[in-house]
């Protein structure tokens, strides 16, 4: 059974001996179960992260001395040649560290976690630095949608023949049906650096970026929305205009269904403006400024916290301390890894407490509109550079949510005829968002080399339809999911 199990993760990882890269899974030496977000240093301050099925992939040519130091919270740290990997067949267990939380300290002499607190948060301003920074990054977004419900109608069109509005329908049914059993996911990849002129500034310079996309199962709100519309408009007159009435609500202003111009946005956004804006903002969310979900969780007034264990990461004495809600506009639990030398907080795990949530906004038997944010969790993971300052690693952000729409349309030609359309639909499922940013190394910069980078407008993608193992082959990323390497396999 052990060989069998080995065999497969040989086979699964696809690699060879003399392979320039290496792929290797971390696993509980206790019970087998896969070890995700561990740190894998190849050098002083670079190397990557173990993914959340635990994998990782490292460049040997990148390594220094062959060598490479495994750490993980709640681990014994490891450090291993990579023979002594390839020895393992690619598969590294880890030793779970001892609970030390009585062994450390006498009961009279534990430390009290209220201090804890006050002075990680105290420290933030000596330990955390965004000011005047470069760092190398690699950021995977992956969307997800999961439709419940989809249904269109045209429940009546006054000049359409009864057989075209039959065929229209059957369409729009089969277009529902299509959407609501398809599995729809998107990946976007890039690497590059994010300059930090202080935590209002940055700037972004983007050096390789992918997109793994099914242009055929593209089922975006917008996309179902543009796909539907396309159906309508085979049967309205597009050279004429229309006034639309929706539920209470009647537009009298003249609206073109000219397909070009049907669209509210715009199909195209400016992708660098919004790269940059989502890397700018983890870090600065990361760096514990004011008015952050971080900076937040520190309050003692809005969190209650207890001391969970006291044991040791790399040498250090780590206090890992639990956190959840003392008031009702507190919304987040979850653990904060705390360094007993400085009082750095090297590590953040939060989530929805409960029964919390985000925005949300019901007006279903009003308005057929629902909208709650029901996911919002993540991690932070934090490297302390030369200047003893701290930066993140690895930043993890999932946010998800409901939404339900249920309209009914009534679009009435401008002219002597005024002939109508009725057009109901229903709209129901739930969207996820997840977006990850390593930070693979640090580097000092001063007024002069922010001022001198250059952002460029806009970004150039290579546009895939399958997983390519090759396309990233050779750099520091995070290691791909099962799900994004099947991608497109069938």
């Amino acid at each position: 059974m052990k060989k069998s199990i080995l065999l497969t993760v040989f086979l699964y990882i696809g690699m060879s001996l003399n392979s320039q890269n290496i792929t290797a899974k971390l696993i509980d030496k206790n019970n087998g179960t896969p070890i995700p977000y561990a740190t894998i240093k190849t050098g002083k301050f670079s190397g990557v992260i173990s993914n959340e099925e635990g994998y990782f992939s490292l460049n040997l040519e990148d390594i220094e001395a062959k060598i490479v130091t495994i750490s993980c919270m709640g681990y014994q740290s490891k450090t291993l040649q990579i023979e002594a990997i390839k020895a393992l067949d690619f598969l590294i267990p880890l030793e779970t560290a001892i609970n030390q939380l009585n062994e450390v300290y006498i009961s009279n002499k534990r430390p009290n976690v209220d201090s804890i607190i006050t002075r990680a948060r105290a420290k933030l301003s000596e330990n955390y630095d965004i000011n005047l920074n470069k760092y190398n990054i690699f950021y995977r977004g992956t969307e997800y949608a999961d439709f419940k419900n989809l249904d269109f109608e045209i429940e009546k069109a006054s000049h359409v023949k009864s057989k075209n509005l039959k065929k229209a329908n059957k369409s729009l049914d089969s277009l529902s049906k299509f959407v609501v059993s398809s599995n729809i996911i998107h990946f976007l990849d890039f690497k590059g650096e994010l300059l930090s002129l202080d935590e209002d500034s940055s700037k972004l310079v983007v050096n390789k970026a992918t997109k793994l996309i099914d242009h055929k199962n593209d089922f975006s709100i917008d996309a179902v929305q543009e796909k539907a519309q396309t159906l309508l408009l085979k049967y309205l007159d597009t050279t004429k205009t229309y006034k639309l009435k929706t539920g209470l609500f009647k537009i009298e202003d003249s609206l073109s269904l000219k397909s070009e111009g049907f669209n509210d946005d715009e199909k195209n956004g400016n992708e660098m403006d919004h790269l940059k804006g989502t890397t700018s903002s983890l870090l600065r969310k990361s760096m514990f400024v004011d008015n952050t979900l971080l900076k937040n969780i520190l309050n003692p007034k809005l969190y209650d916290y207890t001391l969970e264990n006291i044991g040791y990461n790399n040498d250090d004495l780590i206090y890992t301390v639990s956190y959840k809600p003392r008031k009702g506009k507190a919304k987040y639990s979850g653990k904060l890894f705390i360094s007993d030398e400085n009082y750095a907080i090297l590590k953040v795990d939060y989530k929805y407490y409960r029964s919390r949530h985000g925005e949300k906004v019901n007006l279903k038997f009003i308005l057929g509109i629902k909208f709650v944010e029901n996911v919002s969790e993540g991690t932070y993971m934090y490297e302390k550079d030369s200047a003893n300052k701290y930066h993140p690693k690895y930043i993890k952000k999932v946010e998800g949510s409901y939404f339900y729409i249920n309209r009914d349309l009534k679009l009435i030609e401008n002219s002597q005829e005024k002939n109508k359309i009725g057009f109901s639909f229903k709209i129901e499922g739930d969207n996820r968002n997840k977006e990850e940013l390593l930070f693979t190394a640090i580097n000092d910069i001063n007024l002069e080399d922010f001022a001198s980078t250059k952002q460029e407008k806009e970004v150039s993608f290579t546009m895939l339809n399958s997983f390519e193992k090759t396309i990233w082959q050779n750099e520091e990323t995070i290691e791909p999911l099962e799900e994004m390497k099947q991608f497109g396999s069938e």
